[in-house]
């Protein structure tokens, strides 16, 4: 019924409870004594009392069997806690397993957070925690009860006994016969609910990118394909309800029928009537009920637990020896919210520009910020040296105050304490003409105003000449656009321009503008990943400093430096640096490795 892992697992969490599962087979058998009783005191009852017109005398065998219903009530509790005793245990284990498993994939160098995860733990270990409960349950049930029934009619009548065992144990050999099968259509429909799940994961969490890549049909065609493919197992699993019914028939329902035609020829072989009747309760009430439960059982949750333990036990494999509870990547201590050093070598593809001599572009020193005197911080005595001639990416969950550092370095709001100087100069205090010939910031909802195509490219440097500005158009990937729009000269209406293609009006703007320190704030979210990478390889090779703050991984690994808000300790390093040293930037990159890139598009309209 299932694989070598599960049948291992399964038997470890029992004989690590053995003196629980005693328990619960020595109140199972007390449960089971009106299923040994029952039959042969009816029989008496009837044979003894009634027929013999001793009808209190038929009373009190009747009594002696409430008697025993009695007894099996109150031992049907006790069942119960014991069963809470093996069940629950194994359930904290598999719980702990998943979790363990889940943070060594994620903090490892390299790793990746997986989302399945939570569907492992707060799914299919309570799918397991449920099944393994009932199974005990059933099969124990099972086992007492037929067992009781069996020698109960083997006293009344053993002529009788082998007629009802024989087709009790073919039902059994069909339904174990279908089980393989069984198992396969139950792992097929467990796999499809899972890839389903990732799959809608990924299109909910890259919704951005779906729609600023014009991707939303084939995304909503991958996820319509897994919910169809779940689907289709449903239906199967469904169908094969059938052989259930068919090892019910045989073993349930033809012993009942092989009684009920055999009655008279064994009445006239001198059985009586009570044993007749006694043989008949055995067999409605003891034996066909516990075959019904044992099917149902196993044919349900078995296999869901088969299926579910094992794919448990795939994904969340046993922890390495460690003296630790969890494995987790060290790193050198830093102060608590210290980022400053001299820049790290990069590796990128693109030829980053050397730091030069002098002041560096950006320096930030006990940075505080927050939204309302009485609001939480978002940047809290923050201290951060951006080289001259430095590309830095700056990544961070949502809500971590990238967009807010990119607007305290571009000036437009203050900081509640601490400094902010762009090559030396103070930004407190500096007039805004001033600022706007250090710095230039383009933001995700980029400006484009009505006038030509040229005036809007030109905003930031009225004296480029057409030659100029022509070369900007090309170097970022704009030159399609502009020839589209009629070229320079050609009337610009904003309304008719996407999203994406106002951000590359913006970007070839920026590009022109004499300003040396490039802050884009996700000004690049809705270009797609190709002609994302020429914008930013296009500012990476303009002379001065690029700050991206980083909308894909993409964006990350381009970059010389990283700076990752990771929890109340913001860290600065290469990519393959942070991925040993950050558990959010692991995460963050696992997030951004799980949306699968879309393919190259052209911009498009609204």
């Amino acid at each position: 019924m299932s694989g070598p892992g599960v049948r291992r697992t399964t038997w470890a969490a029992l004989r690590a409870r053995r003196r629980a599962l005693g328990r619960l087979a020595a109140w199972s058998a007390v449960e089971a004594l009106p299923a040994l009783l029952g039959g042969v005191l009816v029989a008496r009852a009837v044979d003894r009392g009634f027929l013999a017109g001793e009808f209190a005398t038929g009373l009190a065998w009747l009594a002696g069997l409430a008697a025993a219903v009695l007894v099996g009530a109150a031992a049907t509790g006790q069942v119960y806690r014991s069963l809470g005793a093996v069940v629950e245990p194994f359930r904290d284990e598999l719980a702990t397993r998943v979790v363990q498993g889940a943070l060594r994939d994620a903090t490892r160098a390299g790793g990746r957070a997986d989302s399945a995860t939570v569907a492992r733990l707060t799914h299919q270990v309570e799918v397991v925690r449920d099944t393994f409960g009932g199974l005990l349950l059933v099969v124990r049930g099972f086992l007492f009860t037929a067992g009781a029934a069996l020698l109960g009619l083997l006293a009344l009548a053993p002529l009788l006994a082998g007629a009802v065992a024989a087709p009790l144990l073919l039902g059994l050999v069909v339904f174990g016969a279908s089980l393989p099968a069984m198992v396969a259509h139950q792992r097929a429909q467990v796999t499809a609910g899972e890839q389903l799940g990732r799959s809608a994961a990924a299109a909910l969490a890259g919704h951005r990118d779906v729609v600023a890549c014009g991707a939303q049909e084939r995304v909503v065609s991958e996820v319509g394909r897994r919910v169809t493919a779940q689907a289709d197992a449903e239906r199967t699993l469904a169908r094969m309800a059938a052989l259930r019914s068919l090892s019910l028939g045989v073993g349930g329902w033809l012993p009942v029928a092989v009684l009920v035609l055999a009655a008279p020829w064994l009445v006239r072989q001198g059985l009586s009537a009570g044993a007749v009747l006694g043989a008949l309760l055995y067999v409605t009430t003891g034996l066909q009920p516990a075959l019904h439960a044992v099917v149902q059982g196993v044919g349900g949750g078995g296999l869901r637990y088969a299926v579910t333990l094992g794919r448990i036990l795939r994904t969340s494999p046993p922890p390495e020896p460690d003296p630790r509870p969890f494995p987790v990547a060290t790193a050198p201590p830093l102060p608590a919210a210290t980022v400053a050093g001299p820049p790290l070598v990069g590796t990128g593809p693109a030829p980053w520009p050397a730091a030069v001599a002098g002041p560096p572009a950006v320096a930030l020193r006990g940075l505080t910020f927050r939204y309302g005197p009485h609001a939480r911080p978002v940047l809290a005595d923050l201290t951060l040296t951006v080289p001259a001639g430095d590309h830095l990416a700056v990544v961070g969950p949502s809500g971590a105050g990238k967009s807010t550092l990119a607007a305290l370095v571009a000036g437009l709001v203050p900081p509640e304490s601490g400094t902010v100087h762009l090559a030396g100069v103070p930004v407190a205090g500096t007039p805004p003409d001033a600022l706007a010939r250090m710095r230039v910031l383009v933001p995700q909802e980029a400006y484009v105003r009505s006038g030509s195509v040229g005036d809007n490219l030109r905003y930031l440097h009225t004296e480029a000449d057409d030659a100029t500005v022509l070369a900007a158009v090309h170097a970022l990937g704009a030159g399609p656009l502009v020839a589209r729009l009629g070229g320079l000269d050609a009337e610009l209406d904003p309304a008719e321009l996407s999203a994406g293609e106002r951000q590359l009006v913006a970007a070839v703007r920026a590009y022109l503008a004499p300003a040396p320190l490039v802050i884009l704030d996700e000004a690049t979210c809705h270009l797609d990943p190709t002609l994302e990478a020429t914008v930013e390889h296009a500012f990476a090779r303009r002379p001065g400093t690029l700050v991206v703050i980083a909308h894909r991984i993409s964006s990350a690994t381009r970059a010389r430096r990283v700076l990752v808000f990771d929890g109340d300790r913001p860290l600065v390093g290469t990519h393959d640096d942070l991925l040993t040293r950050s558990p959010t930037y692991r995460e963050l990159v696992g997030h951004w490795e799980d949306l699968a890139p879309p393919a190259r598009v052209p911009l498009g309209r609204p």
